[in-house]
This record gives structure tokens, C-alpha cells and sequence, in this order.
């Protein structure tokens, strides 16, 4: 053991298998896994891939933390204070803690509040990032699409934060992935339909897992298709449907 020591673990985007040698040895290891969750009625989707994979560990701890999905900023930081006060009152009993992430801890991660937060509480502690499959990479898998070659240019980002400039990032850039589609999907639709470059677009649910689907013909989806918080979207430069 090798002391206080904060890991932020990327425990990839859903198939338990992805998980990374390093991060199955740190996860057995520590005494403290760190499980984020969205609400007290829901498990940590991060957590149920890190335990699928590992395994039930003798005497370690599993410490749940709510980080909310709101837009209420007030909110989302009253969250990251108790996550923060949480694993720095383990640190300092002297305890490596691993706070487990899908995909990685460095994209669009719960764990970016607690890398910059937890040094508050805790100076100096040692920090390591343990990195993991995205899902970025996943979905492009998962379609059999090339995400960049050459001097491709690739932007990722929210859907909701695309909406009004999908014309410029087709322009702009060879790929565009976006997370988070569910939400806005028909909107998302619509724009894309707007900007006549539908039929290069496809759509990945639950890449990795049981539920993994690949749509390529958004044209033909409907209401009752409405994607989920994992939905997510890839823009090619060129494809063959066109509209």
C-alpha cells in the first residue's frame, strides 16, 4: 500500500471485459472504491462495470457518491463538496481510494470535479489517472467507422451544445461525434435533415453492452426510437445516403 493516494479509474464504456489490466489491478487492490451515481435510487453504471469485472473484494470499501445530472450549478457543487469531504476523510486515515468513471476519467468525467476539489481538502495528495477505453472510441468500433486519417480533424462534443452549429462542424471538421443525444435527438434530427447532410450521420446506443444498436438510416426512425442517456452520434465527412 502506498499510502494516501487518490486513483481516478476509467472503467471504459460498458462491456466489463474493456476494463484495462491496470485498472482490474488497482481496483483490487485499494481499500475504498468510489462509486458515482446519479441519484440515491440508482446504482453506479461505473461501479456495476467495475464489480462485473473484478469481483466482490474482502473488506473493501464501497463508497457511494451522488453527482447529480442537473443543470443547477448550485446543486452539482453541494454534491462535489460531500464527494470531495467523503474521500479526503479516507485519505487521511491513510487509505488509497479509486474512483471509478466510465470511460475516462479525463472526458466529460465526474472525476474532473474531484481533481480539481479534493487537493482542497487534502493537499498534496498523490493522484493518479488510470486511463480507459472511451466511449468515443466504442461507438466508431461498434459501427466499423474510421473516427480519423491523415490529417483528419475530429470534434467531440455535447449534442446540446451542436445544435446550432451543425453546419459549420460538418464543414469544419472530418468526424464529429456527439454525446449525450437522447435528449435531442429529434431536434438533433432536424438539423441534421436542415443542413442536408443527414444520411452521413448514424446513431450508436449502449455501445459495448447486451443492448448495443447501431442505426444508419436516421431517416427511418421514429418517435418510440428516442435514444437514451448513452445515445450517441457520429457525422462522417462523406456517405453514400447523402440527402
Amino acid at each position: 500500500m502506498h499510502g494516501p493516494r487518490l486513483y481516478g479509474v476509467g472503467v471504459g464504456p460498458g462491456a466489463p471485459d474493456l476494463l484495462t489490466l491496470r485498472a482490474a489491478r488497482i481496483l483490487r487492490s485499494v481499500p475504498v472504491m468510489a462509486l458515482p451515481r446519479r441519484s440515491e435510487r440508482e446504482d453506479s453504471v461505473a461501479g456495476c462495470i467495475a464489480i462485473e469485472s473484478v469481483g466482490e473484494i474482502v473488506g473493501q470499501e464501497r463508497l457511494p457518491l451522488i453527482f447529480p445530472a442537473t443543470a443547477d450549478l448550485a446543486l452539482r457543487r453541494a454534491a462535489r463538496d460531500v464527494a470531495a469531504r467523503e474521500i479526503s476523510k479516507r485519505l487521511r486515515q491513510g487509505l488509497e481510494v479509486a474512483f471509478v468513471t466510465e470511460g475516462d476519467p479525463l472526458l466529460y468525467s465526474s472525476f474532473l470535479d474531484l481533481l480539481a476539489e479534493v487537493p482542497r481538502h487534502f493537499p498534496g495528495v498523490a493522484v493518479e489517472i488510470v486511463p480507459g477505453v472511451t466511449s468515443v472510441t466504442a461507438v466508431a468500433a461498434a459501427a466499423r467507422v474510421p473516427l480519423a486519417d491523415g490529417n483528419d480533424r475530429v470534434a467531440i462534443l455535447p449534442a446540446s451544445q451542436a445544435l446550432a452549429h451543425i453546419p459549420r462542424l460538418a464543414r469544419e471538421f472530418d468526424s464529429v461525434v456527439l454525446l449525450k443525444v437522447g435528449a435531442v435527438l429529434p431536434a438533433l434530427i432536424d438539423a441534421l435533415r436542415g443542413a442536408g447532410i443527414l444520411g452521413r450521420a448514424l446513431l450508436v446506443n449502449d455501445a459495448t453492452t447486451p443492448r448495443e444498436r447501431v442505426v444508419r438510416d436516421l431517416d427511418a426512425l421514429s418517435v418510440s426510437d428516442a435514444g437514451n442517456y448513452s445515445t450517441m452520434l457520429i457525422l462522417r465527412e462523406r456517405g453514400e445516403n447523402d440527402s
